[in-house]
């Protein structure tokens, strides 16, 4: 259960503070003497806590002056496990996952795999009084970063203040072709048709203005790294915009031009920072950039 500070308590601790930069697992590995392995089950098993709270991100990033506590029961709390969903934060008011591709974000259909309900699923196995509010959503084939609210009240604040809350949210993405420049910005107007298709338009079409900005990691011939940071949250934006450079996203059946290396839609949500609804503290969450995309490049 959580306190009233809405931190959980996990046995006893040992506690660490951190004297210089690093990320979490190999401050772990450095001062609690176990193998990487029981680290990342320790951590999977909610057993880490950082400023307690508890986090289960594998390269959180740690900054001088921060503690960090690690259980020191054998037997934390139950492991969360989903092959669709990791868990990277979890407090009283909010939990931050990073889906995985073929689950929807909310349920749209009785049988529908979806995040919420694998996350009320596991709020009912731990015990806990609340489910998973959406404040956001990606689409069933976009991977990465999202965050749920625990309760009525958190949701209301991040639904209704959302471009406030979050102040960065990137992507990244293989797009197909080799793109020259080497960053950019695209601003349009987009709408869905009949079809729920949607398009864009250079002049103001009745839909929403939607801006991307966007900077070139790497590139080959074939393909191109790219990250994207939303200065909008528009429907489809990535995906409209890509095709608009004229170098869609790889993988989309929708948007795309058939180039399809790795079978699946090549659009991962990578980073998500915002304020704390509640705590009003800065929140900033990264994952790797998926292999797949990476080996494409190598």
């Amino acid at each position: 259960m959580f306190n009233r500070n809405g931190y959980k308590k996990v046995g006893e601790y040992e506690h660490f503070e951190v004297d210089h930069e690093c990320k979490l697992l190999d401050f772990l590995f450095e001062k609690v003497g176990r193998s990487r392995t029981k680290i990342k089950a320790t951590l999977q098993g909610r057993g880490i806590k950082v400023n307690g709270k508890c986090v289960t991100q594998f390269d959180f990033m740690l900054s001088p002056g921060m503690k960090v506590a690690v259980s020191k029961t054998k037997k934390n709390q139950q492991a969360f496990k989903s092959r669709y969903v990791n868990i990277v934060y979890e407090d009283r008011w909010i939990i931050v996952i990073e889906k995985k591709v073929g689950i929807l974000s909310m349920a749209a259909g009785h049988s529908s795999l979806n995040v919420k309900s694998v996350l009320d699923d596991y709020f009912k196995k731990s015990r806990q009084r609340c489910n998973a509010h959406v404040v956001h959503r990606l689409d069933r084939d976009t991977s990465g970063l999202m965050v749920y609210a625990k309760d009525i009240d958190t949701e209301q604040i991040l639904e209704h203040n959302w471009h406030d809350i979050v102040y960065d949210r990137r992507y990244v993405a293989v797009v197909s072709g080799e793109v020259e420049d080497e960053g950019g910005t695209i601003a349009n107007w987009l709408k869905d048709n009949k079809a729920y298709v949607t398009y864009s338009s250079p002049v103001d079409n009745g839909g929403k203005y939607a801006v991307t900005h966007f900077h070139v990691l790497k590139r080959t011939t074939e393909h191109s790294l790219v990250e994207f940071k939303l200065e909008t949250g528009r429907k489809n934006q990535i995906r409209v915009h890509t095709a608009d450079m004229g170098h869609p996203v790889c993988g989309d059946v929708k948007y795309g031009n058939g180039d399809d290396p790795i079978h699946r839609l090549c659009l991962h949500a990578y980073m998500l920072c915002f304020t704390h609804p509640m705590t009003r503290e800065r929140m900033e969450f990264t994952t790797p950039v998926p292999m797949e995309f990476r080996r494409l490049f190598k």
